[in-house]
């Protein structure tokens, strides 16, 4: 089984599919990676050589921003964002969507489940 970064890779998948179970790295990006380490993207996780995943390791630990170094950096950003009161700063405080989007009717992800409201007597 190939670990790279902290992530197991499915073994039956090919290894361009199988690289985007890393958090960073997407299906173009994985497609670089094996260009560069000229590994054909169709072969399969487990047929790789030990060889071949530390080429795969090595590019991804010099040319990335992977897993925890990424996160950090998002939320760092996100902070600066919430600490300077900027407007999306403000967005990401109330847990509302962020890039303009509609939230009379949907949102449903940001703001979470529906709240029962009570009606009040005048």
């Amino acid at each position: 089984m190939a670990r790279i970064t902290g992530v197991d890779l499915p073994k039956n998948k090919p290894v361009s599919i199988g690289l985007t179970y890393i958090f960073g790295i997407g299906r173009t990006t994985a497609m670089k990676i094996c260009e560069v380490t000229k590994v054909d993207p169709t072969t399969r996780v487990h047929a790789l050589t030990d060889d071949q995943i530390k080429m795969i390791r090595e590019t991804i630990l010099q040319n990335y921003k992977v897993e925890g170094a990424l996160k950090s950096e998002i939320n760092m950003n996100i902070k600066r964002l919430i600490d300077i009161g900027c407007y999306r700063g403000l967005r990401h405080k109330m847990g509302l969507p962020v890039h303009g989007q509609r939230t009379s009717t949907n949102a449903r992800t940001r703001k979470g489940r529906r709240r029962a409201i009570t009606k009040k007597k005048k």
